[in-house]
């Protein structure tokens, strides 16, 4: 992925309360009522502040949780995991690369035959860009991971 990507006072200005709050005070959105929770279309979630690509539809599950749930990012190069000692837990924080954008927390209880990960992200930090936007809005590389009818591949 391209190091195009990056944090600027103007994607910051746009950004929502919610999204500010979400992506730059660690803040977590109430269970159950992100945007993107229940949402089944073809495409990709990309970081709200800097644009890069960070899930796919095609590694989303229903968890149960409330928030939007992936069993691994497009690309690991764009994704930061940190620990985190807040809230008297021990979790890992995910952020992304280039943006520095709070996104959620990772945890052991994923999908077994999907890799066991469970990348727990909050809507407030993500875009959706919808598979037949995607070359349009410039990302044409993540396309791969879907066939020719618009269905995603398996990874």
């Amino acid at each position: 992925m391209s190091v195009r990507y990056r944090r600027s006072e103007e994607a910051l200005e746009r950004l929502t309360p919610e999204q500010r709050r979400v992506t730059q005070r660690e803040g977590t959105e109430r269970p159950f009522t992100g945007e993107h929770l229940n949402n089944k279309a073809a495409g990709i979630y990309v970081d709200v502040v800097s644009g890069e690509p960070l899930f796919a539809s095609s590694d989303k599950f229903e968890s149960g949780t409330g928030w939007p749930s992936f069993t691994r990012p497009i690309a690991r190069d764009n994704v930061v995991e940190k620990t985190d000692l807040g809230h008297g837990m021990r979790r890992v924080e995910v952020r992304s690369k280039h943006g520095d954008s709070h996104l959620g927390h990772v945890f052991p209880d994923g999908p077994r035959d999907a890799g066991g990960m469970r990348y727990c992200i909050n809507s407030a930090a993500l875009r959706f860009v919808p598979l037949e936007a995607m070359e349009a809005e410039g990302y044409g590389d993540p396309l791969h991971l879907f066939d020719h009818a618009g269905e995603e591949k398996a990874r």
